[in-house]
Protein backbone atom coordinates (compact mmCIF):
# COMPACT_ATOMS: atom_id res chain seq x y z
CA UNK A 1 0.00 0.00 0.00
CA UNK A 2 2.71 2.55 1.24
CA UNK A 3 4.58 1.78 -2.87
CA UNK A 4 1.12 2.60 -4.40
CA UNK A 5 0.60 6.19 -2.38
CA UNK A 6 4.38 6.99 -3.33
CA UNK A 7 3.37 6.23 -7.32
CA UNK A 8 0.13 8.16 -7.45
CA UNK A 9 1.88 10.68 -5.05
CA UNK A 10 1.69 13.62 -7.95
CA UNK A 11 -1.99 12.84 -8.43
CA UNK A 12 -2.62 13.48 -4.48
CA UNK A 13 -0.64 16.97 -4.99
CA UNK A 14 -2.67 17.91 -8.04
CA UNK A 15 -6.11 17.38 -6.53
CA UNK A 16 -4.54 19.59 -3.12
CA UNK A 17 -4.19 22.14 -5.32
CA UNK A 18 -7.44 22.26 -6.51
CA UNK A 19 -9.05 22.27 -2.98
CA UNK A 20 -7.28 24.89 -1.92
CA UNK A 21 -7.37 26.97 -5.58
CA UNK A 22 -11.12 26.21 -5.70
CA UNK A 23 -12.07 25.32 -2.56
CA UNK A 24 -14.77 22.23 -4.17
CA UNK A 25 -13.58 19.83 -7.04
CA UNK A 26 -15.22 20.70 -10.25
CA UNK A 27 -16.02 18.17 -13.27
CA UNK A 28 -13.41 19.64 -15.48
CA UNK A 29 -10.60 19.59 -12.35
CA UNK A 30 -11.82 15.53 -11.88
CA UNK A 31 -11.48 14.83 -15.09
CA UNK A 32 -7.90 16.31 -15.70
CA UNK A 33 -6.67 13.92 -12.75
CA UNK A 34 -8.28 10.83 -14.62
CA UNK A 35 -7.10 11.90 -17.74
CA UNK A 36 -2.97 11.88 -15.99
CA UNK A 37 -3.90 9.20 -13.74
CA UNK A 38 -5.29 6.90 -17.02
CA UNK A 39 -1.80 8.24 -18.76
CA UNK A 40 0.48 6.88 -15.82
CA UNK A 41 -1.06 3.61 -15.94
CA UNK A 42 -1.31 3.41 -19.77
CA UNK A 43 2.09 3.64 -20.29
CA UNK A 44 3.11 1.34 -17.28
CA UNK A 45 1.11 -1.31 -18.98
CA UNK A 46 2.96 -0.27 -22.23
CA UNK A 47 6.07 -0.20 -21.36
CA UNK A 48 6.63 -2.36 -18.40
CA UNK A 49 6.52 -5.77 -20.01
CA UNK A 50 9.79 -4.73 -22.14
CA UNK A 51 11.45 -3.68 -19.28
CA UNK A 52 13.97 -6.29 -18.10
CA UNK A 53 16.16 -7.08 -14.55
CA UNK A 54 19.70 -7.95 -15.30
CA UNK A 55 22.07 -9.34 -12.50
CA UNK A 56 25.27 -10.34 -13.20
CA UNK A 57 28.59 -12.38 -11.82
CA UNK A 58 32.06 -12.15 -12.43
CA UNK A 59 34.34 -14.24 -10.83
CA UNK A 60 37.90 -13.23 -9.03
CA UNK A 61 41.04 -15.54 -8.45
CA UNK A 62 42.90 -14.11 -5.49
CA UNK A 63 46.00 -15.90 -4.09
CA UNK A 64 45.49 -16.77 -0.11
CA UNK A 65 49.03 -16.27 1.46
CA UNK A 66 48.95 -18.11 4.67
CA UNK A 67 52.07 -16.31 5.61
CA UNK A 68 52.01 -12.67 4.82
CA UNK A 69 51.67 -11.16 8.20
CA UNK A 70 52.98 -7.16 9.30
CA UNK A 71 55.91 -8.19 10.17
CA UNK A 72 57.22 -10.46 7.42
CA UNK A 73 59.19 -8.99 4.32
CA UNK A 74 59.32 -10.84 1.18
CA UNK A 75 62.44 -12.62 1.47
CA UNK A 76 60.65 -14.50 4.67
CA UNK A 77 57.34 -15.13 2.24
CA UNK A 78 60.00 -16.61 -0.15
CA UNK A 79 61.05 -18.99 2.67
CA UNK A 80 57.43 -20.38 3.37
CA UNK A 81 56.72 -20.57 -0.12
CA UNK A 82 60.10 -22.99 -1.03
CA UNK A 83 58.99 -25.48 2.38
CA UNK A 84 55.27 -25.64 1.59
CA UNK A 85 54.66 -24.80 -1.50
CA UNK A 86 52.35 -21.77 -2.99
CA UNK A 87 48.97 -20.64 -1.10
CA UNK A 88 46.43 -21.86 -2.80
CA UNK A 89 43.89 -19.22 -4.71
CA UNK A 90 40.61 -18.26 -3.87
CA UNK A 91 37.66 -17.68 -5.83
CA UNK A 92 35.34 -14.10 -5.34
CA UNK A 93 32.28 -14.30 -6.81
CA UNK A 94 30.75 -10.52 -7.35
CA UNK A 95 27.26 -10.07 -8.27
CA UNK A 96 26.13 -6.67 -10.04
CA UNK A 97 22.03 -5.78 -10.27
CA UNK A 98 20.73 -3.56 -13.20
CA UNK A 99 17.99 -3.42 -15.52
CA UNK A 100 17.38 -3.26 -19.46
CA UNK A 101 14.77 -2.68 -21.97
CA UNK A 102 13.88 -4.67 -25.67
CA UNK A 103 14.47 -3.18 -28.20
CA UNK A 104 13.93 -5.87 -31.12
CA UNK A 105 11.66 -8.87 -30.57
CA UNK A 106 14.39 -11.37 -31.16
CA UNK A 107 15.97 -10.79 -27.74
CA UNK A 108 18.12 -7.60 -28.12
CA UNK A 109 18.11 -5.77 -24.82
CA UNK A 110 19.57 -1.92 -24.27
CA UNK A 111 21.31 -1.14 -21.10
CA UNK A 112 24.19 1.27 -20.12
CA UNK A 113 27.97 -0.89 -20.12
CA UNK A 114 28.77 -0.75 -16.18
CA UNK A 115 25.63 -2.95 -15.71
CA UNK A 116 27.10 -5.62 -17.61
CA UNK A 117 30.97 -4.61 -16.43
CA UNK A 118 33.47 -7.28 -16.85
CA UNK A 119 30.80 -10.23 -15.86
CA UNK A 120 31.39 -13.59 -16.57
CA UNK A 121 27.51 -14.40 -16.73
CA UNK A 122 24.75 -12.29 -17.09
CA UNK A 123 21.31 -13.46 -16.70
CA UNK A 124 18.02 -11.75 -17.81
CA UNK A 125 14.57 -11.91 -15.73
CA UNK A 126 11.38 -11.18 -18.42
CA UNK A 127 8.59 -8.89 -16.78
CA UNK A 128 6.63 -12.00 -16.96
CA UNK A 129 8.72 -13.81 -14.88
CA UNK A 130 11.17 -15.80 -18.04
CA UNK A 131 15.09 -16.03 -17.42
CA UNK A 132 17.59 -16.57 -19.87
CA UNK A 133 21.25 -16.23 -19.82
CA UNK A 134 22.57 -13.41 -22.05
CA UNK A 135 25.46 -12.59 -24.28
CA UNK A 136 27.66 -9.46 -25.01
CA UNK A 137 26.63 -8.15 -28.60
CA UNK A 138 28.10 -4.93 -28.32
CA UNK A 139 29.77 -2.24 -25.60
CA UNK A 140 31.11 1.03 -25.75
CA UNK A 141 32.11 2.69 -22.41
CA UNK A 142 32.29 6.07 -23.32
CA UNK A 143 28.72 6.31 -23.72
CA UNK A 144 27.69 3.86 -21.12
CA UNK A 145 25.68 1.56 -23.59
CA UNK A 146 25.46 -1.75 -24.39
CA UNK A 147 23.24 -4.30 -25.62
CA UNK A 148 23.20 -7.89 -24.94
CA UNK A 149 21.10 -10.88 -26.55
CA UNK A 150 18.78 -13.70 -25.18
CA UNK A 151 17.64 -16.47 -26.91
CA UNK A 152 14.09 -15.79 -27.57
CA UNK A 153 12.17 -14.34 -30.31
CA UNK A 154 8.57 -12.71 -29.98
CA UNK A 155 9.37 -10.52 -27.38
CA UNK A 156 7.51 -6.86 -26.92
CA UNK A 157 9.77 -4.15 -28.08
CA UNK A 158 9.74 -0.76 -26.52
CA UNK A 159 9.36 2.51 -28.41
CA UNK A 160 12.47 4.47 -29.22
CA UNK A 161 11.58 8.32 -29.26
CA UNK A 162 13.35 11.89 -30.17
CA UNK A 163 15.34 13.32 -27.14
CA UNK A 164 15.26 16.90 -28.90
CA UNK A 165 12.37 17.96 -28.22
CA UNK A 166 12.53 17.21 -24.55
CA UNK A 167 11.91 20.10 -22.49
CA UNK A 168 12.00 21.03 -18.81
CA UNK A 169 9.19 20.53 -17.19
CA UNK A 170 7.57 17.90 -18.97
CA UNK A 171 6.55 14.88 -17.18
CA UNK A 172 8.87 11.70 -16.69
CA UNK A 173 8.61 8.34 -15.75
CA UNK A 174 11.31 5.94 -15.01
CA UNK A 175 10.51 2.11 -15.04
CA UNK A 176 13.11 -0.61 -13.61
CA UNK A 177 13.88 -3.16 -10.94
CA UNK A 178 15.21 -1.24 -8.17
CA UNK A 179 17.05 -3.38 -5.68
CA UNK A 180 17.33 -6.53 -8.04
CA UNK A 181 15.73 -9.78 -6.63
CA UNK A 182 15.56 -7.91 -3.18
CA UNK A 183 11.88 -8.05 -5.03
CA UNK A 184 10.66 -10.97 -5.54
CA UNK A 185 7.61 -9.97 -8.21
CA UNK A 186 9.86 -9.31 -11.28
CA UNK A 187 7.94 -6.92 -12.71
CA UNK A 188 9.19 -3.43 -13.02
CA UNK A 189 8.81 -0.43 -10.93
CA UNK A 190 7.23 3.04 -12.32
CA UNK A 191 8.28 6.26 -10.67
CA UNK A 192 6.96 9.57 -11.75
CA UNK A 193 8.26 13.38 -11.69
CA UNK A 194 9.12 15.78 -14.03
CA UNK A 195 12.44 16.74 -16.66
CA UNK A 196 14.46 18.95 -13.94
CA UNK A 197 17.18 19.79 -16.26
CA UNK A 198 18.56 19.53 -19.25
CA UNK A 199 22.55 19.33 -20.31
CA UNK A 200 24.01 18.28 -17.54
CA UNK A 201 27.42 16.99 -17.32
CA UNK A 202 28.71 14.34 -14.13
CA UNK A 203 32.46 13.73 -13.65
CA UNK A 204 33.63 10.04 -13.63
CA UNK A 205 36.99 10.74 -11.46
CA UNK A 206 38.76 10.46 -14.68
CA UNK A 207 36.89 7.84 -16.56
CA UNK A 208 36.88 7.91 -20.48
CA UNK A 209 33.11 8.11 -20.08
CA UNK A 210 31.53 11.22 -21.51
CA UNK A 211 28.66 12.15 -19.27
CA UNK A 212 27.55 15.56 -20.98
CA UNK A 213 24.16 16.16 -22.42
CA UNK A 214 22.21 14.43 -19.79
CA UNK A 215 19.10 14.58 -18.83
CA UNK A 216 17.94 15.89 -15.13
CA UNK A 217 15.00 14.23 -13.34
CA UNK A 218 13.27 13.73 -10.23
CA UNK A 219 11.57 10.74 -11.18
CA UNK A 220 12.98 8.33 -8.66
CA UNK A 221 15.36 6.70 -9.53
CA UNK A 222 17.08 3.60 -7.19
CA UNK A 223 20.31 1.04 -7.27
CA UNK A 224 19.05 -1.38 -10.04
CA UNK A 225 17.19 1.07 -12.00
CA UNK A 226 20.36 1.88 -14.14
CA UNK A 227 20.30 1.00 -17.80
CA UNK A 228 16.17 1.12 -17.42
CA UNK A 229 14.34 3.67 -19.64
CA UNK A 230 13.22 7.28 -18.64
CA UNK A 231 9.99 7.53 -20.77
CA UNK A 232 7.39 10.51 -21.78
CA UNK A 233 3.63 10.24 -21.44
CA UNK A 234 3.60 8.89 -24.98
CA UNK A 235 5.05 5.77 -23.32
CA UNK A 236 8.59 6.24 -25.65
CA UNK A 237 12.21 6.29 -24.85
CA UNK A 238 13.50 9.21 -24.15
CA UNK A 239 16.33 8.48 -22.01
CA UNK A 240 18.10 5.46 -20.42
CA UNK A 241 18.78 5.80 -16.50
CA UNK A 242 22.02 6.02 -15.93
CA UNK A 243 23.35 7.52 -12.50
CA UNK A 244 22.32 9.48 -9.28
CA UNK A 245 23.66 12.33 -7.23
CA UNK A 246 23.72 11.52 -3.61
CA UNK A 247 25.49 12.43 -0.50
CA UNK A 248 23.87 8.88 1.36
CA UNK A 249 23.98 6.32 -1.38
CA UNK A 250 20.41 6.18 -1.97
CA UNK A 251 17.86 8.33 -4.15
CA UNK A 252 17.90 12.33 -3.14
CA UNK A 253 15.68 13.72 -6.05
CA UNK A 254 18.46 14.55 -8.22
CA UNK A 255 18.47 11.65 -11.19
CA UNK A 256 19.97 11.39 -14.85
CA UNK A 257 19.52 9.72 -18.37
CA UNK A 258 21.53 9.63 -21.50
CA UNK A 259 19.26 11.37 -24.39
CA UNK A 260 17.91 8.51 -26.20
CA UNK A 261 18.96 9.81 -29.37
CA UNK A 262 22.49 9.20 -28.30
CA UNK A 263 21.99 5.90 -28.14
CA UNK A 264 20.06 5.48 -31.53
CA UNK A 265 22.89 7.01 -33.43
CA UNK A 266 25.19 4.21 -32.12
CA UNK A 267 22.68 1.42 -31.88
CA UNK A 268 23.42 -0.48 -35.13
CA UNK A 269 27.07 -0.67 -34.29
CA UNK A 270 26.62 -1.91 -30.94
CA UNK A 271 23.90 -4.59 -32.20
CA UNK A 272 26.51 -5.38 -34.67
CA UNK A 273 29.31 -5.69 -32.42
CA UNK A 274 31.52 -3.11 -34.43
CA UNK A 275 33.62 -0.64 -32.50
CA UNK A 276 31.94 2.96 -31.71
CA UNK A 277 34.21 5.60 -33.23
CA UNK A 278 34.56 9.07 -32.18
CA UNK A 279 35.65 12.16 -33.96
CA UNK A 280 38.97 13.96 -32.38
CA UNK A 281 40.97 16.55 -32.57
CA UNK A 282 44.32 16.13 -30.69
CA UNK A 283 44.03 19.12 -27.98
CA UNK A 284 44.11 19.57 -24.34
CA UNK A 285 41.54 22.81 -24.26
CA UNK A 286 39.83 24.60 -21.40
CA UNK A 287 36.97 27.30 -20.79
CA UNK A 288 37.49 30.94 -20.91
CA UNK A 289 37.90 32.24 -17.39
CA UNK A 290 37.10 35.43 -16.32
CA UNK A 291 40.81 36.45 -16.05
CA UNK A 292 41.45 34.75 -19.68
CA UNK A 293 38.74 36.43 -21.15
CA UNK A 294 40.16 39.82 -19.62
CA UNK A 295 43.82 38.74 -20.90
CA UNK A 296 42.85 37.73 -24.60
CA UNK A 297 40.41 41.13 -24.47
CA UNK A 298 37.57 38.62 -25.95
CA UNK A 299 34.06 40.31 -25.91
CA UNK A 300 32.83 37.68 -23.35
CA UNK A 301 33.57 34.25 -22.08
CA UNK A 302 32.45 31.90 -24.80
CA UNK A 303 34.30 29.66 -26.31
CA UNK A 304 37.41 27.16 -25.41
CA UNK A 305 41.40 27.92 -25.16
CA UNK A 306 43.65 25.58 -26.77
CA UNK A 307 46.14 24.21 -23.72
CA UNK A 308 48.24 22.06 -25.72
CA UNK A 309 48.23 20.66 -29.21
CA UNK A 310 49.19 16.92 -29.48
CA UNK A 311 52.25 16.51 -32.32
CA UNK A 312 51.05 14.84 -35.28
CA UNK A 313 47.33 15.23 -34.60
CA UNK A 314 44.45 16.72 -36.52
CA UNK A 315 44.88 19.71 -34.63
CA UNK A 316 48.86 19.99 -35.13
CA UNK A 317 48.40 19.52 -39.08
CA UNK A 318 45.59 21.99 -39.75
CA UNK A 319 48.25 24.64 -37.90
CA UNK A 320 46.11 25.13 -34.70
CA UNK A 321 48.58 26.52 -31.67
CA UNK A 322 48.47 26.82 -27.98
CA UNK A 323 46.32 30.33 -27.16
CA UNK A 324 44.09 30.21 -29.91
CA UNK A 325 40.84 30.56 -28.45
CA UNK A 326 37.87 28.49 -30.82
CA UNK A 327 34.40 30.57 -31.02
CA UNK A 328 32.59 28.61 -33.70
CA UNK A 329 32.47 24.99 -35.42
CA UNK A 330 31.27 25.23 -38.64
CA UNK A 331 29.27 28.28 -37.73
CA UNK A 332 27.76 27.16 -34.45
CA UNK A 333 28.60 28.85 -31.18
CA UNK A 334 31.72 26.82 -29.05
CA UNK A 335 30.86 28.19 -25.48
CA UNK A 336 32.56 25.79 -23.60
CA UNK A 337 34.50 22.50 -23.51
CA UNK A 338 31.57 20.40 -23.09
CA UNK A 339 30.14 22.05 -26.10
CA UNK A 340 32.91 21.50 -28.23
CA UNK A 341 33.77 17.57 -27.17
CA UNK A 342 30.16 16.98 -27.93
CA UNK A 343 30.09 18.17 -31.35
CA UNK A 344 33.27 16.80 -31.98
CA UNK A 345 32.38 13.48 -31.21
CA UNK A 346 29.58 13.16 -33.06
CA UNK A 347 31.42 14.70 -36.22
CA UNK A 348 32.09 11.80 -39.02
CA UNK A 349 35.58 10.66 -39.35
CA UNK A 350 37.41 11.69 -41.62
CA UNK A 351 35.24 15.19 -41.54
CA UNK A 352 36.28 18.91 -42.66
CA UNK A 353 35.26 21.10 -39.90
CA UNK A 354 35.58 25.22 -40.22
CA UNK A 355 36.87 26.63 -36.92
CA UNK A 356 36.67 30.46 -36.59
CA UNK A 357 39.10 31.49 -34.11
CA UNK A 358 40.86 34.15 -31.97
CA UNK A 359 44.95 34.38 -31.74
CA UNK A 360 46.76 36.95 -30.58
CA UNK A 361 43.64 39.19 -31.05
CA UNK A 362 43.41 38.25 -34.55
CA UNK A 363 39.96 37.02 -36.08
CA UNK A 364 41.01 33.43 -38.34
CA UNK A 365 39.32 30.79 -39.48
CA UNK A 366 41.05 26.93 -40.06
CA UNK A 367 39.53 24.03 -41.45
CA UNK A 368 40.40 20.62 -39.57
CA UNK A 369 40.11 16.97 -40.44
CA UNK A 370 38.83 15.57 -37.53
CA UNK A 371 40.28 12.25 -36.68
CA UNK A 372 39.84 9.16 -34.80
CA UNK A 373 39.29 9.37 -31.54
CA UNK A 374 42.34 6.63 -29.63
CA UNK A 375 41.31 4.07 -27.31
CA UNK A 376 43.00 6.11 -24.31
CA UNK A 377 44.25 9.30 -24.15
CA UNK A 378 47.07 10.72 -21.48
CA UNK A 379 45.92 11.07 -18.43
CA UNK A 380 45.88 14.52 -17.06
CA UNK A 381 47.16 15.65 -13.19
CA UNK A 382 44.98 17.40 -11.67
CA UNK A 383 45.47 19.62 -8.27
CA UNK A 384 44.47 16.98 -6.27
CA UNK A 385 47.01 14.83 -7.05
CA UNK A 386 49.90 16.90 -7.06
CA UNK A 387 52.76 16.25 -3.92
CA UNK A 388 53.53 18.58 -1.56
CA UNK A 389 56.48 21.40 -1.44
CA UNK A 390 60.13 20.34 -1.37
CA UNK A 391 63.27 22.24 -1.13
CA UNK A 392 63.54 25.11 -3.71
CA UNK A 393 66.07 27.96 -5.22
CA UNK A 394 66.23 31.42 -3.78
CA UNK A 395 64.65 33.06 -6.74
CA UNK A 396 61.25 33.36 -6.42
CA UNK A 397 58.56 35.34 -8.22
CA UNK A 398 54.49 35.98 -7.05
CA UNK A 399 55.20 33.60 -4.09
CA UNK A 400 56.34 30.90 -6.90
CA UNK A 401 59.31 28.97 -7.01
CA UNK A 402 60.99 26.58 -9.69
CA UNK A 403 63.42 24.62 -11.04
CA UNK A 404 65.02 22.65 -14.22
CA UNK A 405 63.62 19.26 -15.13
CA UNK A 406 66.23 17.12 -13.95
CA UNK A 407 65.80 13.04 -13.88
CA UNK A 408 65.42 13.04 -10.37
CA UNK A 409 62.97 15.85 -9.85
CA UNK A 410 60.60 14.68 -12.53
CA UNK A 411 60.48 11.27 -10.75
CA UNK A 412 60.18 12.93 -7.43
CA UNK A 413 56.83 14.95 -8.34
CA UNK A 414 55.97 12.39 -11.22
CA UNK A 415 56.92 14.77 -14.17
CA UNK A 416 56.47 13.40 -17.71
CA UNK A 417 57.21 16.50 -19.39
CA UNK A 418 60.39 17.13 -21.69
CA UNK A 419 60.37 20.62 -21.71
CA UNK A 420 59.81 23.64 -19.39
CA UNK A 421 60.22 24.32 -15.52
CA UNK A 422 58.79 22.70 -11.93
CA UNK A 423 57.03 24.64 -9.93
CA UNK A 424 58.81 23.46 -6.47
CA UNK A 425 57.44 25.95 -3.75
CA UNK A 426 54.18 28.10 -3.60
CA UNK A 427 53.45 30.65 -1.13
CA UNK A 428 49.40 30.04 0.31
CA UNK A 429 49.37 33.74 0.66
CA UNK A 430 50.55 34.70 -2.84
CA UNK A 431 49.15 35.53 -6.46
CA UNK A 432 50.38 32.21 -8.11
CA UNK A 433 48.91 30.41 -5.19
CA UNK A 434 45.31 32.11 -5.66
CA UNK A 435 45.41 31.45 -9.29
CA UNK A 436 46.05 27.68 -8.86
CA UNK A 437 49.44 26.94 -9.35
CA UNK A 438 50.79 24.11 -7.14
CA UNK A 439 53.81 22.29 -6.28
CA UNK A 440 54.53 19.90 -9.17
CA UNK A 441 53.49 22.28 -12.12
CA UNK A 442 55.42 22.44 -14.97
CA UNK A 443 55.36 25.78 -16.80
CA UNK A 444 55.67 25.76 -20.17
CA UNK A 445 55.27 29.44 -21.72
CA UNK A 446 54.90 32.90 -19.59
CA UNK A 447 53.18 35.65 -22.00
CA UNK A 448 53.73 33.55 -25.09
CA UNK A 449 58.08 32.90 -24.51
CA UNK A 450 58.67 29.34 -24.35
CA UNK A 451 60.37 28.30 -20.68
CA UNK A 452 62.75 25.62 -20.98
CA UNK A 453 64.56 25.83 -18.14
CA UNK A 454 65.37 27.67 -14.83
CA UNK A 455 67.43 30.98 -16.21
CA UNK A 456 64.69 31.52 -19.09
CA UNK A 457 62.08 31.60 -16.29
CA UNK A 458 63.92 34.17 -14.22
CA UNK A 459 64.94 36.60 -16.78
CA UNK A 460 61.27 36.32 -18.35
CA UNK A 461 59.49 36.73 -14.95
CA UNK A 462 61.89 40.04 -13.87
CA UNK A 463 60.81 41.91 -17.01
CA UNK A 464 56.64 41.17 -16.60
CA UNK A 465 55.03 44.94 -14.36
CA UNK A 466 51.51 43.43 -14.96
CA UNK A 467 49.69 40.52 -15.18
CA UNK A 468 50.75 37.20 -16.56
CA UNK A 469 49.70 34.52 -18.62
CA UNK A 470 51.43 31.17 -17.98
CA UNK A 471 50.93 27.78 -19.84
CA UNK A 472 51.20 24.63 -18.08
CA UNK A 473 50.20 20.71 -19.36
CA UNK A 474 46.52 21.46 -18.27
CA UNK A 475 45.94 24.44 -19.35
CA UNK A 476 46.52 28.97 -19.28
CA UNK A 477 46.19 29.94 -15.99
CA UNK A 478 46.96 34.29 -15.47
CA UNK A 479 48.52 35.59 -13.05
CA UNK A 480 47.50 38.69 -11.20
CA UNK A 481 50.88 41.42 -9.88
CA UNK A 482 50.73 41.45 -6.59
Amino acid sequence: MRKWRRVVSPLWVLAAGMVFSHQVFSADDVSVAVQLQEAFTAVAKKVGPTVVSISTIHTERVRRNYYLSPYEDELTQRFFSDFFGEAPYREFKRVGLGSGFIINPEGYILTNEHVIGDADQIHVTLADGREFNAAVRGRDSRSDLAVIKIDAAGLPVVELGDSDPVRTGEWAIAIGNPFGFAMTNPEPTVTVGVISALNRSLSRGGKEQDFTDLIQTDAAINPGNSGGPLVNLQGSVIGINVAIFTTSGGYQGIGFAIPVNRAKAILDDLIQGRKIRYGWLGVSIQDVSKDLAVYFELPDQDGIVIAQVLPGGPADKAGIKPGDVIRTVEGEPVRNVRALISRISKTKIGAEVELKMIRQKREMTLKVKVGERPSSTPAQQTLDQLPGTMSAPTFSWRGMQAQNLTSELKQRLGIGEEIGVAVVQVDPNSSAYRAGMRVGDVILEINHTPIQNQGDFERTTSQIQGNALLRTPRGYVVIKAD
